[in-house]
């Protein structure tokens, strides 16, 4: 049995568990293993019929009042109790924030070992894996040996595997949960701003330190704005004090996976790469021909990026009619 931990904020589901289930697909295939999921909260009930068309045969949903809302020791303590209960061979979720922090919690709890990030998976014997290390500089090749394999796929690494739907047969999980455990549960949020995110956008219009100011980002949010797209920028942008830390694409920013990322202006720092490479379309736009980001790029145009974004708006806007 596969159990996939599943991600959701109040009821929504994240596009990092199907990321996950794409993940168990393809083990099931290779094992021949049922999967399963769970989720924690009475507000995710609703996603039972999701989680079937993604190929889960159940979905065991943990009931609790504590579980209102996302809590990492709370999380933690019910995917540890539902291990020791349904006896899976694999547990699974994505290597978010989230995803590392709850299976970390209960790999802890049950004395297992935990491995994170994994961009591939070869159940055998030994149970091989690759995963990502210092933040993506360098990939590893490890060897899994536990009664119970706990694991988070990379983010972006697993593509949509295809499979009949489960059955989605509902079962109600109710854990046995300390009052305790209630420190950590999320009590309030701030909603800071409406629409595409960097982390969602399909676009993105990354600029560097070639931008050169804060003012000379404008054309980039021009071009942002013609495409549907959102801006990011790199650490050196952010310490000149250029943007905002939350623009930042990176290693210590946000990871970003759009179908077109334009990096303007950009040297491609490893840090920076590692935020960046999940992108489907890299465009680099550049003076210097031998930038590390221009090299690894998928198109590139060697040129004054305060020429060339202004012309590709021109252009944009002339095709529309602007």
């Amino acid at each position: 049995m596969i159990l996939v931990v599943v991600e959701h904020d109040r009821g929504v589901l994240a596009d990092s568990t199907r990321e996950a289930l794409n993940a168990a697909r393809s083990l099931a295939e290779q094992t021949g293993s049922a999967i399963v999921a769970l989720t924690i909260g009475a507000s995710a009930d609703g996603l039972a019929g999701e989680l079937a068309d993604l190929g889960a045969a159940t979905v065991h949903q943990a009931h609790h009042a504590i579980l209102t809302d996302y809590g990492p020791e709370a999380w933690g303590e019910v995917v540890a109790q539902a291990i020791t209960s349904l006896s899976p061979t694999i547990v699974l979720a994505t290597g978010t924030d989230r995803g590392n922090e709850v299976l970390a919690q209960a790999a802890a709890r049950l004395d297992l070992p935990m491995v994170a990030n994994c961009t591939e998976l070869r159940p055998g014997d030994g149970f091989e894996v690759t995963r990502v290390r210092w933040g993506g500089s360098l990939l590893e090749q490890a060897s899994l040996s536990a009664p119970v394999k706990v694991l988070t796929v990379a983010h972006h690494a697993f593509d949509t595997v295809a499979g009949a739907p489960g059955d989605g047969t509902m079962s109600t999980f109710e854990p046995e949960l300390d009052a305790a455990l209630a420190r950590t549960v999320v009590r309030d949020r701030v909603e800071r701003v409406a629409g595409v995110t960097l982390a969602t956008a399909p676009v993105v219009i990354g600029g560097g330190r070639g931008v050169g100011s804060a003012d000379a980002f404008a054309p980039l949010e021009e071009l942002a704005g013609l495409l549907g797209g959102v801006v990011g920028c790199s650490r050196a942008v952010t310490n000149n004090g250029w943007r905002n830390h939350t623009d930042q694409v990176g290693q210590t920013g946000t990871r970003i996976a759009p179908d077109v990322y334009f990096a303007c202006g950009i040297s491609g720092a490893i840090q920076h790469w590692v935020g960046a490479m999940a992108a489907k379309n890299i465009i680099a736009i550049n003076t210097d021909k031998d930038a590390n980001m221009v090299t690894k790029a998928g198109y590139a145009v060697i040129g004054d990026l305060h020429k060339v974004v202004p012309a590709i708006s021109a252009e944009i806007r002339r095709r529309k009619g602007l």
